[in-house]
């Protein structure tokens, strides 16, 4: 039978209440409503509606969790024969610019680096295959070696894992100037001076055997190439376009194809290489430094802290911090060990989802409790963390912050690192095809972890209102 969204939306707006409404709009996976009066709102009603997997209210938003895809067809339905409610209609991207700075900025920083994702995922799959292709064991077993590998082989194989890297700072700029209004090709343009072959190359200047010196400007500062830069791409990208809007403001219409791009080229490449460059080296090598110190903390305390943490970080959106973390730290040294000692919460938090809609009574809790494990095992945790483990009180958090925080010490204690970002859950192992014994060990934690949450959540931390038959609850 086909799902009636408009009586889904229908339902959700009359218990909310169409006057309490000032502004609607919608995300990935959930229904966003700006109220006038919180307390107004019955959870319990708005959580029983069909497709409703959960709520909550943050930054004075009734956030109504209803699922990929179904959010949007349920906000259409809601729109399309409504003129006061589409007339309260606003943007993710206004609902974006208020509200707290921090979490304003963090924001921003995810809206960079999600576009150049893609990319890095990709080009961690090839380094996977690389170190599954050149590995010793699996050359002998065809009777071969890596002396007898065709150099142009070798050649394709580099250009396919090593590009991303090389040319990093050209990504970030031309995706920072999408973000910030100016015109991205311009920040592509910046990127890839920043990493020109006519600069000493960074990964050269670092390797003490390769006689490579930066060439030094002014008797002190010392010129480079930027290649892996994260922190100086994203600077230079922010202020460039910044600088670009600034100046097509005031530049006359005659002069603005030619004399913007020029300023903006010119003023950004000197500011990069002569000034940013310079300083942002040593905060970005010093957070490497920081979080590596902390993942490599002994006895498997670091992971056991950021695995701990990750899950809080999500709640709050903080958790978008850590892609630039993981982007340097794949940068400058071809691992990214901080996502796997994250990784172990979406195996945890489906696990929660899973134990708790297998032992509950109510049909309605089991189809949205699996539904959300489902969705979190392929990579949306809001569902999940918010419909599920949240909703039923501290029990089934606690166990899911246990189960991330142990398997984050056990994957630090083991040495396991992942050498991309991006995957989650099901699809993480591909992280770690690049050695073997990364890949069984990794799926191993995965595997133990996910039951390891499951059988406790089973059996002390199902709540007592999900025992409750439906049709008990309809006769009282």
């Amino acid at each position: 039978m086909a799902m009636d969204y408009k009586k889904i939306g229908d339902e959700i707006v009359e218990i909310v209440g169409k006057d309490n409404i000032l502004s609607m709009t919608h995300c990935a996976t959930r229904l966003r409503l700006e109220v006038k009066d919180r307390k107004a709102i019955d959870d319990k009603k708005t959580q029983n509606v069909d497709q409703v997997k959960g709520v909550f209210f943050n930054a004075g938003q009734y956030q109504i969790i209803l699922g990929t895809g179904t959010v949007n067809k349920v906000y259409d339905a809601l729109i399309q024969d409504d003129d006061e409610l589409r007339q309260r209609e606003t943007s993710l991207e206004s609902i974006k610019r208020e509200g707290n700075p921090v979490k304003r900025g963090i924001r921003t920083l995810a809206d960079i680096f999600v576009p150049i994702i893609p990319g890095i995922v990709a080009t961690g799959l090839f380094l996977g295959l690389k170190g599954v292709i050149l590995n010793e064991n699996v050359l002998g077993f065809f009777g071969t070696s890596t002396a007898q590998i065709p150099e142009y082989i070798l050649t394709l194989m580099n250009v396919l894992t090593d590009t991303v890297f090389v040319f990093l700072p050209a990504l970030i700029c031309w995706s920072a100037f999408k973000k910030f209004g100016g015109t991205p090709i311009i920040g592509f343009v910046i990127g890839l001076m920043l990493v020109s072959p006519m600069l000493p190359n960074a990964y050269s200047v670092a390797d003490i055997n390769s006689g490579i010196e930066p060439m030094i400007a002014f008797g002190f500062i010392p010129i480079v190439g930027y290649q892996g830069s994260v922190l100086t791409a994203l600077v230079v990208g922010i202020l460039g376009a910044n600088l670009e809007k600034r100046l097509r403001k005031v530049m006359p219409a005659s002069l603005d194809l030619m004399f913007t791009p020029f300023v903006v080229i010119m003023g950004m490449l000197l500011m990069g290489l002569l000034v940013l460059g310079p300083l942002l080296h040593y905060v970005e090598a010093g957070l490497v430094v920081l979080v590596k110190a902390l993942i490599h903390i002994p006895f498997g305390l670091g992971g056991l802290v950021i695995g701990f943490l990750y899950p809080l970080a999500v709640m709050t959106g903080m958790h978008h911090l850590f892609i630039m973390i993981e982007t340097s730290l794949l940068a400058q040294t071809g691992f990214n060990p901080l996502i796997t000692l994250c990784a172990m919460y979406g195996f945890a938090n489906a696990a929660v989802c899973f134990a708790i809609s297998t032992k509950a009574k109510n049909k309605k809790i089991k189809v949205i409790g699996t539904s959300a494990g489902i969705t979190q095992l392929l990579g949306v945790s809001e569902p999940a963390l918010f419909g599920i483990t949240i909703r039923y009180g501290t029990k089934p958090l606690i166990v899911m912050l246990g189960c991330s925080a142990l398997g984050g010490a056990l994957l630090s204690v083991l040495g396991v690192q992942a050498n991309s970002y991006g995957l989650a859950v099901i699809l993480s192992p591909l992280m770690y095809i690049y050695e073997p014994s990364q890949f069984v060990t990794y799926i191993v934690v995965g595997v133990l972890i996910f039951i390891l949450a499951f059988v406790i959540t089973y059996l002390f931390a199902v709540p007592e209102e999900v025992m409750i038959p439906e049709e008990a609850l309809v006769k009282e």
